[in-house]
């Protein structure tokens, strides 16, 4: 048999052919979560208040902990329970102003206030206990148009990045001024995820052709009720209530459905002239699954049952 040369087999050798293992993709929730169809309505994380603060970056796994923020700040801002802090910046725009934007939120009054600071550390005077409780704080200016934070925490979930950021460029694209990125909402396996604030809406599996009809429906008073996931001011299972309510009735309009009882799983609604009953069961459905890409082993898939829905008065 001819020797080998230093360049490989020698002239006349023959190579059996190899078979190559085709890669296999990366586990991503998101698909999963789509392939399975998930629910969305009642999956909005319950707070009392959003904080956004613009800091461009990196952001880590655990956006405060793992931030560039002064230490004191991080301290500062973390453990403050019923209010959200999220870091927010710009698409595809380095910081290049003299200050800092800071947002407040709060989705059951549907408030936004902003304020500008030149240095992080100015956090430090902000009375955080008190956002919790709902008081404004003093100085900072009420904001009329809505702000759009699209998700984009790819350290903390790939999905939110892959889908996260073209979602983001489309939203930027029609409304510049009001589109952040934003660090984890929570909902990973529902990316693309829009925070639309100051009503505290969630909206998942976005996409950048759903962007700007996305836009132009919030703001002429209408939902999109098949990517909501709910009113972060209510907890989950209202949130689900009242999806469930809209798409009994055909009811888009935000305003022509308001809450007006509440007790245990039974919540009641007006609807024009007439008062609907709604109760809801959450709890764990039969079927598993991996929650977040980076989930270890499947969990159970939350589920809602809607065990009443009835006209009781009008």
């Amino acid at each position: 048999m001819p020797a080998a040369g230093p360049r490989g087999p020698a002239r006349g050798t023959t190579l059996s052919a190899v078979p190559l293992t085709p890669a296999v993709p990366p586990f991503r929730c998101a698909a999963a979560a789509l392939e399975r169809a998930d629910d969305l309505a009642g999956s909005a994380t319950h707070v009392a208040a959003f904080l956004l603060v613009e800091h461009h970056g990196p952001w880590g796994t655990a956006v405060l902990r793992d931030s560039r923020l002064d230490e004191e700040v991080r301290r500062h801002l973390s453990g403050i329970g019923a209010v959200r802090v999220l870091l927010a910046r710009r698409h595809h725009r380095a910081h290049r102003g003299a200050t800092y934007a800071v947002h407040v939120c709060f989705p059951h009054t549907q408030r936004l206030l902003r304020h500008e600071v030149a240095d992080h550390r100015e956090l430090l005077d902000l009375d955080v206990a008190a956002l919790a409780r709902g008081e404004e704080p003093p100085g900072w200016v009420p904001v009329t148009e809505p702000l759009y934070g699209v998700c984009t925490h790819g350290r903390h979930d790939a999905c939110c990045a892959e889908r996260g950021r073209p979602v983001a460029a489309a939203l930027t694209a029609v409304r510049p001024a009001q589109t952040w990125e934003v660090s984890h909402v929570g909902g990973d396996r529902f990316a693309a995820n829009v925070l639309v604030l100051p009503q505290g809406l969630y909206y998942g599996q976005v996409t950048p052709a759903d962007a700007a009809g996305l836009a132009d429906r919030h703001e002429s008073g209408r939902l999109d009720l098949d990517r909501l996931r709910g009113r972060s001011s209510r907890p989950m299972h209202v949130q689900h209530a009242e999806v469930a309510l809209r798409r009994h009735l055909d009811e888009d309009r935000e305003a022509a459905v308001r809450v007006v009882r509440r007790d245990g799983e039974l919540t009641e609604f007006v609807h024009g002239e007439d008062t609907w009953a709604v109760r809801v069961r959450r709890g764990e459905g039969e079927v598993e699954g991996r929650l977040t890409c980076g989930a270890a082993r499947p969990g159970r898939v939350p589920v809602f049952e809607v065990l009443e829905l009835q006209q009781v008065r009008g």
